[in-house]
């Protein structure tokens, strides 16, 4: 019984890291929108180059 605890306690663990992971990254992808919105509309070229390169990167490391 004890090891079927262990296992449902690693399993809830991976589960709450995977909801952590996916918030941080929402988190992170909707900041970034938001930059790209005031880069754009202060004309700030630089920043908004930036910034997408930043969310490509993210949208495909995951």
């Amino acid at each position: 019984m004890d090891k079927m605890k262990a296992t449902y306690e690693t399993m809830l663990a991976l589960v709450a890291e995977m909801v952590l992971d996916d918030a941080v990254l929402k988190f992170r992808t909707e900041r970034i929108y938001r930059d790209i919105d005031l880069a754009l509309a202060s004309g700030d070229e630089d920043t908004f180059h930036r910034l997408a390169e930043q969310l490509n990167a993210l949208r495909f490391s995951h």
